[in-house]
């Protein structure tokens, strides 16, 4: 084979940087030491760092929009708009992106790379001398993350390649090929079992971030889940699609697959509370502390696996206003704010007409007009906001910034001359909507302009989220029975909400489930796939985005800022429920078919 064409092939897999060159002593050195593989794995200390240095290919996800393509799925999303331009976000919701210009090296090539240095690790631990047991639970962590670094490429492309060992120059990369769907799932599902059997549930808290078997089986809920869900699951519109050998690569629908997610998601419930794990409540169970305190205190008892960033600025910089150095980026849509309960749980807005406008649902006590005239009794919201903000749900002050929200001790002010306003902002430094982001961020800690800064993590499984994996799979399975309830009142409880109404039928408790799954998880990277799994997208992403008039008003009364204006169309075709594999792979890769529709 030719050394021009295995340095292409390499790419389809990306197995590592390491591996693009066709000379046996570069291949066999590690890439952080200039070391050999037998000597990295000859002893314990190397191992371990071989094995420390995978977690740095885990997705930056907290960064929405700073490396290009990093993570664009939250701007993609029906939940935030970015101010900044020229974000791949904003090529993706205008529909200008396709196989030739997709950023594959963070979300297919960084995989890979991870996917073989994990290979390397379990193909050759078994040669350290060092404690058995120990060994035990470094292969639990590295057959987690096969399956983790796995799952992050199945949600985004669907079927992939399966990398189950390392590849070196002399093997016939033409050979490979996407396996089925199911071969995926199973795949991921396996590595899972394996962790669960080989690591601790929880661990002490200098470990913190290292994989358990808690995260394993988080993992293993999410990735059943999405084969359960209409994408994946009997998708018409991928009947046909076969790779080049005709083998058809998605199933057929298959019922049982909703119950193997829901035993799967009890299975994580049952075991991560059985080692501690809870719903995580602030010292006073104040409902807005209860949330927002979950992503301020890292490692609290509901996080099941996160990734340690460090004193890490970008998040807090990009959801900062411009009036305190912020760069005013990250504003949550219109629409997602109007999807947040009333505090009695009513629904304040049924549905839009078709200039953008909200049809209120009068029962609910929601106004448009007028100004609260006093303020929230536990300290919420100040008097003298528009009404529109007053006696919502706790989640909502505890995710979004408004006109006129406290915020580090004074009043925001979005419209056009206030300190927030679009007047102050130069190019980009403004909210678009004439909302910014809150959740996150940590209000009494960070100081932009004193460059203060506090330790970050990125949460990828909480115990919330597998409360309602269980609800929705079994809900699919079983129809609205009394643990479907439990598990959906519970989250509701925590932040202050009534339970959900009895009598749901099936139908009626599916969308209640997928409305609280859009706000209890609301920024954390589930939106964009959530939509896509349901096959909704074509209904939450091909819209009209709407908010707040910045760029009038003079006052926090000034009643023209409140007025909804129309900000950009967005557009989303059926191609782009599924990423496409980078034009380049698919030029040298005789048995990788594209995703269908690009």
């Amino acid at each position: 084979m030719k050394k021009r064409y295995i340095k292409h092939i390499v790419l389809l897999i990306l197995v590592s940087a390491v591996s693009a060159s066709c000379e046996k002593g570069f291949l066999d050195k590690a890439p952080d030491e200039d070391l050999t593989i037998d000597d990295v794995f000859a002893e314990r200390q190397y191992a371990e760092r071989f094995l420390t240095a995978t977690y740095n290919y885990l997705p930056t996800e907290i960064d929405f929009a700073e490396i290009p393509g990093r993570n664009p799925f939250v701007g993609a999303s029906d939940d935030m708009e970015m101010s900044w331009l020229n974000r791949f976000s904003h090529r993706m919701n205008g529909g200008t992106w396709g196989p030739n210009d997709v950023p594959g090296n963070e979300h297919w090539s960084i995989p890979y790379q991870a996917i073989r240095r994990l290979n390397l690790f379990t193909e050759n631990i078994t040669h350290t001398p060092m404690d058995e047991q120990v060994k035990r639970t470094w292969v639990g962590e590295a057959e987690f993350l096969k399956g983790f670094f796995h799952f992050l490429l199945v949600r985004l492309y669907g079927p992939v390649p399966i990398v189950d060992h390392s590849f070196q120059p002399n093997d016939d990369f033409s050979l490979l090929k996407r396996n089925t769907l199911t071969e995926c799932i199973n795949y991921i599902a396996g590595r899972c079992d394996e962790a669960v059997e080989l690591l601790p549930m929880t661990v002490p808290a200098a470990s913190k971030g290292r994989a358990t078997a808690a995260a394993a089986l988080a993992l293993k809920s999410r990735a059943l889940l999405y084969a359960a869900s209409p994408l994946f699951n009997g998708n018409p519109d991928y009947a046909d699609f076969v790779d080049a050998e005709g083998t058809k690569l998605f199933p057929s629908y298959d019922g049982q697959l909703w119950q193997r997610a829901a035993d799967a998601a009890k299975a994580s419930i049952e075991r991560s509370e059985a080692a501690g794990y809870r719903l995580y409540r602030a010292a006073g169970n104040d409902p807005v502390q209860n949330y927002q305190q979950i992503f301020t205190e890292r490692h609290n008892q509901e996080i099941l696996f996160a990734r340690n960033l460090g004193v890490h600025s970008w998040q807090e910089m990009g959801g900062a206003p411009n009036s305190e150095g912020g760069w005013s980026g990250l504003c949550p849509l219109q629409r997602l704010v109007d999807a947040y309960e009333m505090a009695d749980g009513s629904t304040p807005i049924t549905g839009y007409e078709s200039n953008g406008q909200p049809i209120i649902n009068t029962v609910s006590g929601y106004q448009e007009t007028g100004y609260a005239n006093e303020a929230h009794p536990s300290g919420y919201y100040p008097a003298g906001i528009r009404n529109m903000y007053a006696n919502r749900e706790p989640r909502f002050y505890a995710t979004v910034n408004y006109n006129g929200a406290m915020w580090r001790g004074r009043q925001l002010e979005f419209w056009n001359s206030g300190a927030e306003g679009k007047s102050k902002g130069g190019t980009e430094l403004y909210s678009v909507t004439g909302y910014l982001l809150r959740k996150f961020m940590d209000e009494n800690n960070v100081n932009i302009r004193e460059g203060r800064f506090v330790l970050k993590t990125w949460v990828y499984f909480r115990l919330a989220e597998q409360y309602l994996n269980y609800a929705e799979a079994l809900n699919e399975t079983q129809g609205p029975v009394e643990a479907v309830y439990t598990h959906v009142n519970a989250v509701r409880d925590r932040s202050g909400l009534p339970g959900l109404p009895t009598g749901l039928s099936k139908e009626e408790m599916r969308e209640r489930i997928r409305h609280e799954r859009r706000i209890e998880l609301s920024f954390e990277t589930h939106r964009y796939f959530d939509t896509r799994r349901w096959l909704i997208a074509e209904k939450t992403n091909k819209i009209d985005l709407y908010g707040m008039n910045i760029h009038v008003g003079n006052s926090l009364k000034d009643d023209e800022f409140y007025q909804r204006t129309y900000l950009k169309s967005r557009v989303f075709e059926k191609k782009h429920y599924l990423w496409p594999i980078d034009q380049n792979t698919i030029n040298v890769s005789p048995l990788v078919v594209q995703n269908p529709f690009w």
